[in-house]
C-alpha cells in the first residue's frame, strides 16, 4: 500500500503488527490499539519507534499519557462517510499537542485529501498508486488557507496582518 508523506511517495518503514502476531524487538512498529493499551509502558520503552493504530471509535484522550513517546498515531477511516478521525486528528494536534506523525489509514480518498491535511494529518496510506501520485501533487498545490485548523498553517488573514505590522514598523 503506497504511503504519501510530506508530499512524496515513500516506503513505509513501519511493520503493521496484527492482533495475534509477535511485536518485533527491533524496527519501527504500528501496533493495534487494544494490544497497545494492554501494556503501553513496555511498548513505548522499545528501542525502536512505536506507533499505534487508533480506531475512530476510541477516545484519543486515552493516548495522552504516552503521547510524547509515540512516533506515529494512525487514525482509521473505516468508510469514506465516517469522519470521526478528522475530529481525533484535530484533538491530537490542537488539544493534546501531538508532534509525531499523524497518519490517515483505511478509506483515504482523493476528494478528502486537502481537508485531511488541514485537520493535521501528515501521512496517508492509500490504496492505489495513482491516488498516491495525486496526493503528492495536491500537497504542493495549495499554500494559503482562510480557515484555521490543526495543521498549524497561518491563515491568509494573519499573513496580511503580519505584513501590515511589519510595514508599519518600518
Amino acid at each position: 500500500m503506497p504511503l504519501v508523506k510530506q508530499g512524496k511517495i515513500v516506503a513505509d518503514s513501519y511493520t503493521h503488527v496484527a492482533d495475534d502476531s509477535e511485536i518485533p524487538i527491533e524496527g519501527p512498529a504500528l501496533i493495534p490499539a487494544a494490544r497497545f493499551l494492554a501494556d503501553p509502558e513496555a511498548l513505548v520503552a522499545r528501542s525502536s519507534p512505536t506507533g499505534v493504530i487508533w480506531p475512530n471509535s476510541r477516545d484519543p484522550e486515552d493516548l495522552v499519557p504516552w503521547i510524547g513517546k509515540l512516533a506515529v498515531v494512525a487514525l482509521v477511516f473505516p468508510t469514506f462517510r465516517d469522519g470521526r478521525a478528522y475530529s481525533q486528528a484535530r484533538l491530537l494536534r490542537e488539544r493534546y499537542k501531538f508532534k509525531g506523525e499523524l497518519r490517515a489509514t483505511g478509506q483515504v480518498l482523493r476528494d478528502q485529501f486537502v481537508i485531511m491535511l488541514r485537520a493535521g494529518f501528515d501521512s496517508f496510506e492509500v490504496k492505489k498508486d495513482a491516488d498516491a501520485e495525486a496526493f503528492a501533487a495536491t500537497v504542493k498545490r495549495y499554500s494559503v488557507f482562510y480557515q484555521p485548523t490543526g495543521d498549524g498553517r497561518i491563515t491568509a488573514l494573519h499573513q496580511r496582518m503580519q505584513l501590515r505590522h511589519s510595514e508599519s514598523a518600518r
